[in-house]
């Protein structure tokens, strides 16, 4: 560790330390299943397994985009476990590497949610998939849409959209045609954009560009693959594509034979239980957050839909009432195994009653007497670990200026929440650390005189409904009393 990182961890643990003066703190180890935690629909049985059929590959018979018999896809399911089809290039490329791919598109009526291009099965977890850059097919009633993004090897990722712009007016996504043959390509050019990169997708007559960020590129990104992959959230309705007259760099493919491309998963059927919103989260005889001894709390959490009780979950600690008016703390390890765009794990301090009230508003995603940390994005950012807070009135913030970046590769963290009502001149001020990285969120002027009560400690779903994380947590120290 740095000196810098040696004195921010230090600084840290010594806030924390000062903090628990006057409080009383409660450690929890989960090496057996605490009896005093409360779970509300945590493990959710209102949403019932799917069954995924994944059926595509090669196709000898079939000539659906056109041409001779002999072409690649079929059904594509959209499903949180991993599966392609795809050619393994001669030579793995790179951002500082030109790329090519075209050939021929014919997407079927109905649902579809797939990645066309180049992709590294090393690394096919969730969506946004690190290491690709594809265009995406997304069914639509009456059509599809095109989409194309990238995601570098620490989960950044950027988009662009063949859409219809009109001045004045918001960008539209163009609805394309579909039961009819696309002729398509996929061009990367290292030196585009004024030597930033350019991604490029050509679909008949439209076009759509995508600039690589030039912070983002730094992460770099491996392609070893191009193929045809679902998008990996969890499951959706599958759909229909097929792709022909295929040329990848110099080398053509017009599937009149057995190309013999590499597969996984691809011709499957089987039972899934992640599927949204069918939270399982709690207790916990595993080790993957890194705590002395097996056992912990966590697992998939979808965002939860404060309209119905049933799209709603938490599993946290029965505490003595806190307030804002005097410090609280936490701390503990974190690991997060997996991470799905447009998607939030919380944990914090959270109100059992209010925090779970069931109601139409959806202007908000953090729920009333709120005081925690969200695992959370946008796409351009991969995941960060910040503050969150939200009182009874409804008034609340976030803070992901400087946040810690958090990865989904399953590693081991320490963190810490420190909430100083004295911090900001008096307004409250909350301090997140993960490793030897923190960030601190000021309270609005008038948050502390509205108020806000607390009566437990875990994981509770966000107000807006969304994706899924995978999280651990343990070795946990939290306030349970601010004593009087």
């Amino acid at each position: 560790m740095a000196v810098a990182g040696r004195l921010t961890a230090a600084l840290s643990a010594a806030l924390f330390c000062a903090a628990t003066v006057g409080a009383a703190t409660r450690r929890e180890s989960f090496d057996r299943e605490p009896p005093n935690w409360e779970g509300i629909n945590n493990r959710n049985t209102n949403f019932g397994p799917k069954h995924v059929t994944q059926n595509f590959g090669y196709s000898p018979a079939t000539s659906h985009a056109g041409g001779s018999p002999g072409e690649i896809g079929g059904m594509i399911n959209p499903a949180g476990e991993p599966a392609y089809y795809g050619f393994r290039l001669s030579q793995p490329t790179d951002f500082d590497h030109a790329a090519s791919v075209s050939g021929k598109l014919f997407v079927a009526p109905g649902a579809n949610h797939c990645l066309i291009g180049f992709f590294n099965p090393a690394t096919l977890d969730a969506w946004r998939t690190p290491n690709t850059m594809v265009m995406r097919i997304n069914g639509r009633e009456g059509g599809f849409h095109c989409h194309l993004e990238y995601c570098t090897s620490r989960w950044r990722a950027g988009a662009g959209v063949i859409a219809e712009i009109e001045a004045g007016k918001q960008i539209g996504y163009k609805l394309l045609q579909v039961a009819q043959v696309h002729e398509w390509s996929l061009t990367y050019d290292p030196k585009g954009a004024n030597g930033a990169g350019l991604l490029t997708c050509r679909l008949g007559q439209e076009t759509a560009t995508c600039q690589i960020d030039p912070e983002q590129r730094k992460d770099g990104a491996t392609f070893t693959h191009f193929g045809i992959i679902p998008v990996m959230k969890s499951w959706d309705s599958p759909g229909e594509i097929w792709i022909d007259d295929v040329i990848i760099g110099v080398q053509k493919f017009d599937f009149s034979s057995d190309p013999k491309w590499a597969a996984l998963n691809n011709r499957t059927n089987y039972q899934t239980l992640n599927t949204r919103p069918r939270f399982d989260f709690g207790w916990s005889p595993t080790h993957f957050a890194g705590g002395k001894s097996p056992g912990e709390m966590g697992g998939l959490i979808f965002r939860g839909d404060c309209r119905e009780a049933s799209r709603m979950g938490a599993y946290g600690d029965r505490l003595a009432s806190l307030s804002l008016d005097k410090p609280i703390i936490a701390r503990g390890k974190v690991s997060m195994a997996r991470g799905v765009t447009d998607s939030t794990a919380s944990i914090g301090f959270y109100n059992s009653t209010s925090s779970m009230r069931v109601n139409p508003a959806q202007d908000k995603s953090i729920p009333l007497d709120y005081l925690g940390i969200n695992i959370e994005g946008p796409s351009s950012e991969g995941f960060l670990f910040y503050p969150v807070y939200r009182n009874h009135a409804g008034e609340g913030g976030y803070g992901v200026k400087g946040a810690p970046r958090i990865f989904p590769d399953g590693k081991s963290h320490d963190w810490a929440f420190q909430y100083d009502p004295a911090g900001a001149e008096g307004n409250g001020q909350i301090t997140v650390t993960l490793d030897d990285k923190s960030c601190s969120l000021n309270l609005g002027p008038a948050v502390k005189k509205s108020g806000a009560a607390f009566d437990r400690f875990g994981i509770c779903t966000p107000w807006i409904d969304g994706n899924s994380v995978t999280a651990w947590f343990d070795d946990l120290e939290y306030t349970f009393d601010q004593l009087k």
